[in-house]
């Protein structure tokens, strides 16, 4: 069972998604302040965390210094929640080393994409190590049967991009990138991202070697 922190000073917002998670399946711990979060990150040791931006005393940007200044967290996916849409707040919280930033009110299903999203790139970052893949072309990828283009998704796929990245990457709408994918999984004959992203790893490693 993955475990997610919660911090978010907002009560009703922050019982909503404690309940909606936990009935997702998901271990949650909920905090209500930064500091609070900060602490708690160290003795729950989360998967993921999810964290608001404006709070009193320690913001989100201070509780994120902190957890990437914490070795073993370091690498913990961290979404940020807020209520405004500033591109300056995005980018500060992106160079700060944020790895999804949700404008609140975010439906559930968007919500639970996101979440499901960064932990699958943290399985297939934990899935790489030990491997040396070349991630410079996506031609060896067409071994297994791809398109280029469909080898260029699986490319990106692989470094644990998500649907909009790859889409913004490879200049194509969402929905294209999915139906690459679908496609990609047939051919495979895998379900999921983080199966197709093992075999991309293991082609791209052995081209690396």
């Amino acid at each position: 069972m993955k475990k997610i922190l919660i911090v978010e000073d907002q009560d009703i917002m922050r019982e909503n998604l404690a309940t909606l998670l936990e009935l997702e399946g998901f271990d949650i711990v909920a905090v209500a302040d930064g500091k609070a979060g900060v602490e708690a990150a160290r003795k729950a040791q989360p998967d993921l965390i999810l964290c608001d931006v404006t709070m009193p005393e320690l913001d989100g940007h201070g509780v994120l210094r902190a957890i990437r200044g914490i070795p073993e967290l370091a690498a913990v996916p961290f979404l940020f929640l807020t209520a405004r849409g500033e591109m300056n707040d995005l980018r500060t919280g992106m160079n700060l080393g944020a790895d999804d930033y949700l404008v609140k009110p975010i439906g559930s299903a968007d919500l639970l994409a996101a979440i499901q999203a960064r932990l699958e790139r943290q399985r297939v970052l934990e899935l790489q190590r030990g491997f040396q893949p070349d991630f410079s072309s996506s031609i060896p990828l067409e071994s297994l049967g791809l398109t280029p283009r469909e080898g260029e998704v699986l490319l990106w796929v692989a470094q644990g991009k998500g649907n909009h990245d790859v889409g913004v990457l490879l200049q194509m709408s969402e929905s294209t990138v999915k139906r690459h994918l679908l496609h990609i999984f047939e051919k495979l004959g895998v379900e999921s991202r983080t199966a197709a992203s093992l075999r991309a790893i293991e082609v791209l490693n052995k081209a690396g070697s």
